[in-house]
C-alpha cells in the first residue's frame, strides 16, 4: 500500500495507544483518590509521571535516531502492557499503594519519552509531499485527540466507575491493540545516515549535537521555551484538577462525570483540528500562535470563577478549539526544517525545554493548593500562560517564520556540517 497505506496503518496504530493514554488519564487519578486526598501527596503521582520528560527526554532523542522507530515504538507498547497487566492485579486485590502508584507512573513516563518522540519523528518519512505534513499531522492529531481525551477518558470514567482494577484493564487491552497495529507497518525506520557520521560517536556527542542544533535556531528555541512555560501552567492546575472535580470537591463529580468533563476538552480540540487549516490561512501562522496562547491563558480562569461543570466544559471546549492550531503549526514547522538524522534528537531538545516544566508544574500545584486553595491554583496557573503572551509577540516573528521554511534542509541527502547546526540559524 506504500507511504499511504503505512501513514494509515500508523494513525490507527496511534488511536489504540491513544485510547489507552486517556482511559489513564481518568483511571490513574481515580486510584490515587483511593488512596489519598492529601494535595501534595496526590499531585506526586502526576509529578513523577513527567519526570521523565526532564530526566531521559535527551538520550531517549538520540536513542531514537539511532534504533529502528517503529520498533521502539512496538518495544514500548509491549512494556506498557506488561505494567499495567500486573497494575490491574494488584488493583483488584486492593493492594494498591501510593508507592507502587508513583513507580508505575514513572515507568510510563519513561515509555511515553521514547514512545512519542519516536513517532514524531517517524511521520514525515510516511509523507512523499512535505507540502502535505501539516494535513497529515492534521489527521494524527484529530485520530489522537479523540481517542486520548473524548473517547477514552469518558471509557476510562464509567469502566472505573464499575471497578477501578476493569480501568487499568481496559488501558492495557488498548495498548496491546495498538501494538499489533504497529507491526502491520511495512519497512524499516532508521534514521537517514550522513556521510559525515562517525560509528563511534557516543551517546553524549548524539545528544550534543541535537542540543547544539535547537540552540542555534532562536525560532525553534523561542517555541520550545514558550511550551515549556504553558506546560508549567497546565500542569500546575490539572494536577490537582480531580481534587476540585471529583466528589466531595466543589464540583462534585462522579467517576464517569469527571471523564466526560476531561472529554470536553477533546471534543473541542478534535474540532480545532479542522478549523485549523483555515484559520491559519485567514489570520497567519503568528496570529493563530498569538490566538491559540491567549485561549489556552484563559482557560483555567473558568474554575477558578465557578464550580459549574457545564460552564467549566463550555469554556474547556473554546479554549481548546483554538490551542490545538498550536501543535500543528509548531510540530509541522519542525518536521519540515528539522534533517531527518537530527529529527529524533531535535525534538527531544525541544521537549525538554517544553515538556521537562511540567513535573515542575505539578509539583507547585500541589504545593499552592496545599497551602492556599485550589482555586489559588487556577488563578497562578493563568496568570503564569499569560506570560508567554509578550514572548511570542516578541521572538515569534513573521520573519522568522518565513525565513525558516526556504532554508530548510534536503530531508533526503542532508550534509551538515561537522560539529554545527545543520538547519538555519536564526541567532542574531
Amino acid at each position: 500500500m506504500g507511504a499511504e497505506g503505512n501513514l494509515r496503518r500508523l494513525i490507527a496504530a496511534s488511536a489504540c495507544s491513544n485510547l489507552a493514554d486517556g482511559a489513564l488519564q481518568t483511571v490513574m487519578p481515580l486510584v490515587a483518590l483511593s488512596i489519598t486526598r492529601d494535595p501534595g501527596a496526590f499531585a506526586t503521582v502526576a509529578l513523577v509521571g513527567r519526570l521523565p520528560w526532564l530526566l531521559v527526554a535527551l538520550p531517549a532523542g538520540a536513542l531514537v535516531d539511532r534504533w529502528d522507530r517503529r520498533r521502539t515504538m512496538v518495544l514500548v507498547n509491549v512494556g506498557r502492557v506488561v505494567l499495567l497487566g500486573l497494575l490491574t492485579f494488584v488493583v483488584a486485590g486492593g493492594g494498591q499503594q501510593l508507592w507502587m502508584l508513583c513507580a508505575v507512573a514513572f515507568a510510563l513516563g519513561v515509555g511515553e519519552t521514547l514512545f512519542d518522540t519516536a513517532a514524531q519523528s517517524i511521520l514525515p518519512t510516511l509523507v512523499i509531499d512535505a507540502d502535505q505534513i501539516e494535513r497529515a499531522n492534521s489527521r494524527l492529531y484529530a485520530v489522537e485527540l479523540t481517542a486520548n481525551q473524548f473517547i477514552g477518558p469518558a471509557i476510562g470514567g464509567i469502566v472505573a466507575g464499575i471497578a477501578l482494577a476493569s480501568g487499568v484493564g481496559a488501558s492495557t487491552g488498548a495498548y496491546l491493540v495498538g501494538t499489533l497495529a504497529l507491526t502491520t507497518i511495512a519497512g524499516t525506520f532508521r534514521a537517514s545516515p550522513i556521510a559525515t557520521a562517525s560509528p563511534s560517536q557516543t551517546i553524549r556527542r548524539d545528544i550534543a549535537d541535537g542540543l547544539r542544533y535547537l540552540a542555534h535556531h532562536r525560532l525553534l528555541l523561542s517555541l520550545a521555551i514558550v511550551v515549556g512555560i504553558s506546560n508549567l501552567s497546565s500542569n500546575l492546575a490539572f494536577a490537582v484538577f480531580p481534587l476540585y472535580a471529583v466528589n466531595p470537591g466543589p464540583m462534585g463529580l462522579t467517576s464517569a462525570g469527571f471523564g466526560f468533563i476531561l472529554a470536553a476538552l477533546a471534543a473541542g480540540s478534535v474540532a480545532g483540528t479542522f478549523l485549523a487549516e483555515p484559520l491559519i490561512r485567514r489570520l497567519g501562522p503568528r496570529r493563530t500562535l498569538l490566538v491559540s496562547m491567549t485561549a489556552s491563558a484563559a482557560m483555567y480562569i473558568v474554575p477558578a470563577l465557578t464550580a459549574n461543570a457545564v460552564t467549566i466544559a463550555t469554556g474547556f471546549v473554546a479554549a481548546s478549539t483554538l490551542t490545538i492550531s498550536w501543535n500543528i503549526i509548531t510540530v509541522s514547522l519542525r518536521q519540515r526544517i528539522v534533517p531527518d538524522h537530527l529529527l529524533g534528537r531535535v525534538n527531544a531538545s525541544y521537549r525538554l525545554f517544553a515538556w521537562g516544566t511540567m513535573p515542575v508544574g505539578a509539583g507547585l500545584g500541589g504545593l499552592i493548593a496545599s497551602r492556599a486553595s485550589l482555586t489559588t491554583a487556577f488563578w497562578t496557573s493563568a496568570a503564569l500562560g499569560l506570560v508567554c503572551l509578550p514572548i511570542v509577540w516578541t521572538q515569534v516573528t513573521n520573519e522568522r517564520l518565513t525565513a525558516a521554511e526556504p532554508s530548510a534542509p534536503d530531508r533526503h541527502h542532508p550534509q551538515p556540517e561537522p560539529g554545527r547546526p545543520a538547519g538555519p540559524s536564526l541567532t542574531t
